[in-house]
């Protein structure tokens, strides 16, 4: 069995396990090709998942959005918000994608398997999403919107009955609200490492001062660590 056959073979064992029939494979094969992957090839690495986890991502908040706005008209905006905001955080996705093995179907460098890439948080909540990118462009918003609800379900149910954690940028804008209007700015200030394991430094900014900085793997991250250290910091007496 040549490797392409041996590929078709896993990812037919995938369709089963998430129950979707995809019309075209290779989509679902391009979710699981991880960006460290650029300098080895392969017939079938034809492109990284980094464009299917920036739909997945969109796809992942929309059908969130639309399930809270539908299922749970007692909640409020910013209610809403935080409960959108712990469910598509890093770590429940990861655990998501744990549970369904999405690591097993990993195609990474040698570099990234060799230092535990199939394990790391950041790169399972990206394939996530990039698994949700795929599920849209080859099966339409219904059926994305109905895997996404399946799996992530019950995440929301615990963050509706306030078993969350914490979403300092909610907190930080809901802080601020109160002293003004003015737009909340975070800024990407460096970025380090090569694109497949990058650190991000974010700054905070309100009424152009720098209210904090913090640093992670994904944007998002950095942007929560930056409010954490404004919220941290804050002098109320300058606001």
């Amino acid at each position: 069995m040549s490797m392409d056959e041996k590929r078709l073979q896993q990812l037919t064992i995938l369709e089963e396990k998430i129950s979707i029939k995809f019309s075209d494979i290779s989509i679902l094969n391009q979710a699981f090709v991880h960006p460290s992957l650029a300098n080895e090839k392969e017939k079938f690495h034809q492109e990284n998942n980094q464009r299917l986890e920036f739909l997945g991502d969109a796809v992942l908040e929309l059908a969130i959005s639309e399930y809270l706005y539908r299922n749970y008209d007692f909640l409020t905006e910013g209610q809403m918000t935080k409960v959108r905001a712990f469910t598509v955080c890093e770590s429940s996705l990861a655990n998501i994608a744990r549970q369904l093995a999405l690591n097993e179907y990993l195609i990474l460098s040698k570099g990234e398997e060799n230092t535990g890439g199939r394990e790391k948080a950041s790169i399972l909540a990206d394939t996530f999403e990039a698994l949700i990118g795929a599920i849209y462009i080859d099966k339409g918003y219904k059926i994305a919107y109905d895997f996404i609800i399946k799996n992530l379900e019950e995440i929301i149910k615990k963050a509706v009955n306030g078993k969350c954690g914490f979403d300092y940028k909610t907190d930080l804008q809901e802080l601020l609200q109160k002293f003004g209007d003015e737009k909340i700015i975070y800024n990407v200030i460096s970025e380090s490492g090569p694109d497949h394991d990058k650190l991000f430094q974010v700054e905070v900014v309100w009424k152009d001062k720098i209210l904090g900085k913090g640093g992670g793997k994904s944007k998002k991250q950095a942007e929560q660590m930056a409010a954490k250290a404004a919220l941290d910091k804050i002098n109320f007496s300058e606001i």
